[in-house]
């Protein structure tokens, strides 16, 4: 099939990795129903994208109700699912570990990992009983699933389990031709990375706060096309997509 009838859904497409990411996929001709939680962002993308290559749907991934009615909307309306970017994410605030509330806790949990679970699991009751059957799943992991910044507990252990998920649903996905991939992010230029740019900039393991080098998001979409685009016999199972210069490589 060629991406011009292809349909792809981006969760978080307001903003950020998400809007570079949905601006790609329409670039290659997939229809992307952008999701997230405020309309006039996503239109915003919309806007942005080719006429005609979208579809704006506000949904919190924290909802499971909101999440099966947007899956139930993609089948009713073009009645098939080609590709799912699981992107919508937060963290919590950089406090002492135990100092972290439960509920800061919890709220990056239920964003981060259970949200793109309960997609993942819409996703696969679509593709595995459509014609042509299967699907590929892309979920945004992250540098954290490698190794954590500072203060960052309950963002680094969602972005180590999306590395499960990403593994166990690809497993899980063979007998349906569904593919499953993540691309791990390093400082793309977002509003959520600002502040390595400002001020003082980011803490350091070392206890020093500096400025870190970003990288321009299109690189991300970029590369979220490309997994989208291959066919179903192949899958970039991890992919790493960082700024050149950050600290990450090494010993700092």
């Amino acid at each position: 099939m060629s991406e011009a009838k292809k349909i792809a859904v981006v969760t978080g497409a307001g903003t950020g990795v998400g809007r570079a990411a949905s601006l790609a996929l329409m670039n290659t001709g997939f229809t992307v129903v952008l999701v997230g939680r405020r309309l006039d962002m996503l239109e915003e993308t919309a806007k942005l994208g080719p006429a005609g290559k979208s579809l704006c749907v506000t949904a919190d991934m924290t909802k499971p109700e909101q999440i099966a009615a947007l899956f139930d909307k993609v089948k009713a309306t073009y009645g098939r699912l080609d590709v799912l970017f699981n992107n919508a994410g937060m963290g919590a605030p950089a406090v002492n570990f135990e100092d972290l509330g439960l509920e800061q806790w919890q709220a990056v949990v239920n964003t981060n990992l259970t949200g793109p679970f309960l997609c993942t699991q819409h996703a696969f009751r679509i593709m595995k009983d459509q014609s042509p059957r299967g699907g590929r799943i892309i979920n945004n992991g992250s540098i954290s699933a490698h190794a954590p910044r500072p203060f960052s507990a309950a963002y680094t252990s969602t972005k180590h389990a999306i590395t499960g998920l990403t593994k166990a649903s690809n497993l899980d996905g063979r007998m349906y031709d569904i593919a499953v991939g993540q691309v791990d992010i390093g400082n793309a230029a977002t509003p959520m990375t600002d502040r390595m740019v400002n001020g003082p900039g980011v803490l350091q393991p070392d206890g020093t706060t500096k400025h870190e080098p970003r990288m321009d998001a299109k690189a991300v979409g970029d590369a979220v096309a490309y997994m989208a685009g291959l066919p179903l016999d192949a899958n970039v199972l991890t992919m790493t997509v960082m700024a050149s210069k950050m600290p990450f490589v090494g010993r700092g």
